[in-house]
């Protein structure tokens, strides 16, 4: 008891100021180590992420197949994160038939990058190698004739084996142009296989495009002014033209359109449709599978029409068109689709003969989360997708070699999240694959 007294009293001298005496042991408080900082990386406003996933084989996903005794053939259903983005600052993707391209930010004018099937040269050639390459497995810088070190990519656009690369220098075109797709003259017999051909257009149209379009084998382009120019494959009459011949110089689609401002067009394959700045929607070309509705009579429609259909649906803010179907966006966030394929209504539904409602609740709108609502739609041939407000990716459709990204090779009769890391800018469906541009969470 004497002891514990004793120690009290030199604590509480020590709080007064007081010394002990100097025989005193002095009370001492324990160090206390600082706790560690861990400094996570943040991102910069403009850092973007590039997430793939399904076929994998045709190297369309940039990444290496690792072989499989197994497996005849390597893909993946899930996204993976691209390591070639990591590397690069990625501004704009496209993806053709087994291929992919990205627009880089670069000083030393490898702006353009490809990856995957390069048998038509839509993916450039390469001087120094002796034998052509006809798969690129990993991405490979394609050489465009610039003429400045700050020349930048604008848009891109992919068909089945052709490409459209719009920069601040004009219109570069590469790849099949057996039709007129590239906008240069049809050369009979022409052998594309390592054809070194960059096609170069820098004012096509005498005013400034502003978006290009690929479809299977036609082109599109969109200038400031809101005119739409084509030029390609017409047998279906997806050039607009008022005819079915093949064309090479682009010229504008006749029809409906005149007197439109237009601000988008969609197309992957032969039917096309176009959004105008009041909201209307207009389509033309392949109509086999009721894609253009109201217009029964006739499968190819070769000047544009109005979808009277449409109007109904309140204002239209996006479109997106597939192989077989069709789809439309208002400004409330609701999604319609029409036409023959996996539509996203339920496994009992294959044919919307008029723009159908998909239910806002499968986009993750509930009583929890009642601002949540679809803003962009995208379409591959068999695939279709939506990214919602908060960036969340939306697919249903074909499933073929897991390019819905859902862990599975099943199809998908109504839309399902797809869980990737980041926030989903911009969507790009392949025949079998997909690839998106993302931008990080933190």
């Amino acid at each position: 008891m004497f002891n514990t007294l004793r120690n009290y009293s030199r604590l509480t001298a020590r709080a007064k100021g007081k010394d002990f005496a100097p025989n005193e042991p002095a009370f001492r408080k324990p160090e206390i180590k600082a706790s560690p900082v861990f400094q996570y990386p943040v991102s910069a406003s403009g850092d973007r992420r590039v997430y793939v996933w399904g076929l994998a084989a045709h190297g369309g996903l940039g990444i290496l197949p690792r072989p499989s005794k197994h497996k005849k053939f390597v893909f993946f259903h899930k996204p993976s994160r691209l390591r070639f983005a990591e590397e690069h600052s990625i501004v704009d993707i496209a993806c053709g038939y087994g291929f992919t391209v990205f627009g880089v930010q670069s000083r030393d004018n490898n702006i353009l990058w490809g990856t995957g099937i390069n048998t038509d040269s839509q993916l450039g050639s390469d001087e120094t190698e002796r034998t052509p390459h006809e798969l690129l497995l990993v991405p490979r810088p394609i050489h465009l004739p610039l003429n400045s070190p700050t020349a930048k990519i604008t848009a891109l656009a992919a068909g089945r084996a052709h490409l459209l690369v719009l920069t601040t220098e004009g219109l570069f075109t590469l790849g099949n142009n057996g039709y007129g797709q590239c906008g240069r003259p049809i050369i009979v017999g022409e052998d594309y296989r390592n054809n070194k051909i960059i096609h170069h257009l820098p004012d096509v149209v005498g005013e400034p495009i502003v978006s290009v379009i690929a479809g299977q084998d036609h082109s599109m382009l969109l200038t400031e002014a809101g005119r739409v120019y084509t030029f390609g494959w017409g047998a279906d009459g997806q050039t607009g033209l008022a005819h079915y011949r093949n064309e090479h110089k682009p010229s504008l689609v006749k029809g409906d359109l005149a007197g439109q401002r237009i601000t988008k067009v969609a197309c992957v394959a032969d039917c096309v449709l176009a959004l105008s700045d009041e909201g209307k929607v207009f389509g033309w070309g392949n109509s086999e599978y009721g894609q253009l509705p109201g217009l029964l009579d006739c499968h190819q429609i070769n000047v544009a029409t109005e979808i009277k259909e449409c109007r109904s649906l309140g204002r239209i803010i996006d479109i997106a068109a597939g192989g077989s179907f069709c789809m439309a966006l208002n400004n409330e966030g609701n999604v319609f689709v029409w036409g023959y394929g996996i539509l996203g209504l339920g496994p009992a539904v294959q044919r919307a003969k008029q723009p159908t409602k998909i239910p806002p609740t499968l986009f993750g709108l509930n009583a929890y989360d009642q601002k949540t609502q679809v803003s962009k739609i995208y379409c591959g041939i068999s695939q279709l997708a939506a990214v919602t407000n908060n960036g969340d990716l939306y697919m249903w459709g074909c499933n073929k070699f897991g390019s819905l990204g859902l862990g599975h090779e099943n199809d998908q009769f109504f839309p399902l999240k797809v869980a990737v890391g980041a926030e989903v800018k911009k969507v790009c469906c392949g025949v079998d694959h997909t690839v998106t541009l993302c931008k990080p969470y933190v």
